[in-house]
């Protein structure tokens, strides 16, 4: 087989190169790992909506609310997700691991604070035997 200099040259080149890629590679964030806790609180509370109901037994804990706010004209306009977002939050925080919505309203009329608001109600819970 006939390889030209050039050809192997390459060839090497491309080998160690690619070689440094198998070496020990050590990731620094600048993430707070309590942030990144605090984001992902709502997700251990599960959400009941559209009447839906947990199948189990469960206590009610609280009464909570969630909201969403378009603050400035050109900002993101409110909406009924990042409402029930902040109510499966405040669930969190008062140790239900579940939300039973039972009101979500979306307004488009402005106020003092708000372009656009969106507010949810429901039940915060604590199911029995989840898994």
């Amino acid at each position: 087989m006939n390889v030209s200099r050039p050809m192997m040259s390459f060839a090497l080149v491309s080998s160690f190169l690619l070689s440094g890629c198998a070496s020990d590679y050590t990731f620094n964030s600048n993430l707070d790992s309590k942030a990144i806790d605090e984001y992902f609180k709502p997700t251990s509370v599960e959400l009941f909506k559209d009447g839906e109901r947990p199948t189990g037994a469960f206590d009610i804990v609280a009464l909570v609310e969630g909201e969403s706010c378009q603050e400035t004209e050109t900002g993101v306009p409110a909406n009924v997700a990042d409402a029930r977002t902040q109510a499966r939050k405040k669930a969190n925080e008062l140790g239900a691991n579940g939300l039973i919505v039972k009101k979500c309203l979306l307004t488009e009329q402005p106020t003092e604070t708000c372009f656009t608001q969106a507010f949810c109600v429901g039940q915060a819970i604590k199911m029995h035997n989840v898994q």
